[in-house]
């Protein structure tokens, strides 16, 4: 007969076993998921343009941030993580990335929104080249699951360009 720690240790085993198993048909049953994000980014005004007496462009930007990111939950999806991102190019630098807004959307029930807001962090040059640049809008999501590895993904919309002169 079997004692008592030794039974105890294989249910312990099997019960780890089985529930690993879980965790990797979980993981592996978001890849059968195909989402169809949809964003829009509006600047509706630029609340201003200067440079800072050390030399640095700094701009504020009022936005309209419309999207529906229901299709990147899963039962498997914990929270998105999201940000805005302007990115344009400097002649020291192929790829500026910096952020202006973020948010957490905790459920889905909330992936479908739209927002009105100015930049919620600071967008500054390191120098003065955002006269006259050039820039995307990129909203970017990392999807947080609650087992399985974390993915991300973005959608890049073109077309918008700073004024040439300081406001």
């Amino acid at each position: 007969m079997h004692s008592f720690g030794y039974r105890a240790n294989a249910l312990l085993t099997f019960a780890v076993t089985i529930l690993a198993l879980m965790c990797a048909i979980a993981s592996l049953s978001d890849n059968l998921n195909t989402p169809s994000p949809s964003a829009q980014i509006e600047i509706l005004n630029i609340n201003w343009f200067q440079k800072q007496p050390h030399g640095n462009d700094e701009v504020s930007l009022t936005l309209n941030i419309t999207a529906d990111l229901q299709s990147l939950f899963t039962w498997n999806t914990k929270q998105l993580f999201i940000f805005v991102a302007a990115e344009y190019e400097t002649p020291k630098n192929a790829l500026n990335q910096v952020s202006l807004w973020d948010a957490i959307i905790p459920a889905k029930e909330f992936a479908k929104f739209s927002i009105h807001t100015s930049n919620k962090y600071r967008f500054i040059d390191q120098g003065h080249n955002l006269r006259g640049k050039e820039f995307n809008l990129t909203l970017h999501w990392h999807v947080m699951p609650k087992t399985g590895k974390m993915f991300a993904d973005k959608i890049v919309m073109s077309g918008y360009r700073l004024p040439e002169d300081y406001r």
